[in-house]
């Protein structure tokens, strides 16, 4: 989660009345970064609510800060003085609340304070009884909705090769001139998600994701794509913060489709086969359930996920099809040492196994008649995180995975895979990301052209990502994105370079 969904949580757990569970969330977002006058004031009234009044006293003090909320911070101060038998600090700060202009209506409850104070009375505070009411009329059902917009350039749009070739995977030969092609484009994306809680810890969630890419140029058609994906399930969340514990459970059914023109990146044509479009052989509709739990202490984390997923693609009749049953399983472990570092450890097992797309053979083959593909991976990863300032951190990750081809081996590879994740939030209003992942691939029986007279393939990948968003209201957001990828192989079919920006606006609430 981000330190604005920590903290959008907190506000939620706040409303059911759970002040311990929301004061964790607003520490987990505090630890991501998140530093504002509005975070120490709902973090001082959570602690009043909690009855903690000398951490809530501290709270409020950092949110005097801020002009908008110097007027209800000192009214709370004076509600929190009062439970601390500070009468006449109480009756300072209900002064300097009924003196404002700024607001009529603390000014008015003010005032009501002090006269009650006088007669050695006070009432239930008349915000929290407001409020009160509001959260039992709401809370029940919740929308959260998410959306982007932005325009960008791409300077490969087909993820062409860079240099001319000769295409040993051609029994004839024939030298390629592939030329890179750039054009303007716009990615979007939507997610939408309903919660119905009717219990205190259990609800039930219907979501829906849509994601993809429009290139403005007629030309560039081709390169247009978009997922959508639906997804219904139930989710348990229990946070015991006095104890420091915390417990969720997420299980849901997804289905997904995916759509595309299957092209040759050479030139962005769309593939034929003896006269024949295969234009649409990479489109497909998945659809599978999963479940996720993880349990956390004060320090330590474990979970496991489990997934399993049928991909049914469209059916060229002219080529194979890559119908195939993908299965997953994960754990979990995770580690603080301090609140501001940690260490991750995982290992996942997964396996995709096809109908009717044909093994590889040592040659580099696929007969008709060899048995059905099927790969199965095993991935270990190990990973540190350090905050630097309370608003910068750094990460560092390492990924080892082996995939077996179970035919003859053709396929088998060993990846190694190093990140470096950076954040940091810039006042009050800014924040960068970027994460930066080298891969290597070691393929120990497969060639470069599925040709045995080019040796052995190679194949390193680069991937920088940057982005940068500025909060111009509580929801919307400028979003600047940027991304450099660069693959290297003896195999030049697969070996290009790519470089994607764009700017746009985001939706969040």
């Amino acid at each position: 989660m981000t330190a604005d969904e920590y903290f959008a949580d907190g506000n939620r757990l706040f409303r059911d009345d759970l002040y311990w569970a929301a004061l964790l969330r607003y520490s987990q977002a505090a630890d991501a970064g998140l530093a504002s006058p509005l975070l120490s004031y709902n973090t001082g009234v959570a602690h009043y609510r909690a009855g903690q009044y000398i951490r809530a006293r501290d709270a409020l003090l950092k949110a005097l800060e801020s002009p908008t909320l110097r007027v209800p911070a000192q009214y709370n101060l004076g509600l929190n003085a009062y439970k601390l038998g500070e009468t006449d600090e109480a009756l300072r700060w209900f002064r300097l609340a009924r003196d404002q202009q700024q607001n009529k209506v603390l000014a008015d409850y003010a005032q009501v304070a002090i006269a009650r104070i006088r007669s050695g009375e006070i009432a239930a505070d008349p915000v929290v009884v407001e409020s009160e009411k509001r959260r039992k009329e709401a809370d029940f059902a919740h929308l959260q909705l998410r959306a982007l917009v932005s325009f960008g350039s791409d300077d490969n749009v087909f993820r062409t090769p860079a240099q001319d070739y000769l295409d040993f995977a051609d029994p004839d030969f024939p030298i390629i001139t592939p030329v890179p092609v750039s054009g303007a484009f716009m990615p979007y994306s939507l997610s939408a998600k309903y919660n119905v809680k009717p219990y205190s810890h259990e609800g039930f969630f219907g979501a829906y994701r849509l994601a993809g890419s429009y290139y403005l140029d007629q030309e560039l058609k081709n390169a247009n794509e978009f997922s959508h994906e639906v997804s219904f399930g139930s989710e348990y969340h229990k946070i015991d913060a006095e104890r420091s514990r915390e417990r969720q459970l997420f299980s849901a059914f997804t289905v997904a489709q995916h759509d595309g023109i299957y092209y040759d990146p050479d030139d962005g044509v769309s593939y034929s086969v003896d006269g024949e479009t295969v234009d649409d052989r990479m489109n497909y509709l998945r659809y599978g359930p999963e479940l996720d739990f993880w349990q956390s202490w004060e320090k330590l984390t474990l979970g496991f996920n489990v997934k399993g997923q049928l991909w049914n693609y469209e059916d060229p009749e002219v080529v194979p099809e890559y119908d195939h049953e993908f299965f997953q399983f994960g754990l979990l472990t995770e580690y603080k040492f301090t609140p501001g570092s940690l260490f991750r450890l995982t290992a996942e097992y997964s396996s995709r196994r096809f109908g009717d797309r044909p093994s590889f053979n040592l040659d580099g083959e696929q007969l008709v008649g060899s048995p059905g593909v099927r790969y199965d991976y095993l991935d270990i990863s190990i990973g540190a995180r350090q905050r630097i300032t309370s608003k910068m951190w750094l990460g560092v990750e390492y990924l080892r995975s082996e995939r077996t081809d179970q035919y003859v081996g053709y396929n088998d590879y060993v990846r190694d895979i190093y990140s470096v994740q950076y954040y940091w939030m810039v006042g009050q209003r800014f924040e960068v990301r970027a994460r930066a992942d080298y891969e290597l691939y070691n393929y120990p029986r497969a060639y470069a052209f599925d040709n045995p007279l080019q040796g052995r393939k190679t194949l390193e990948r680069v991937d920088f990502d940057l982005s940068a968003s500025y909060r111009v209201t509580q929801h919307l957001y400028l979003v600047l994105e940027a991304n450099h990828l660069e693959k290297v192989s003896n195999d030049i079919r697969i070996a290009y370079d790519r470089n994607r920006y764009s700017l746009g606006v985001r939706w969040s609430q």
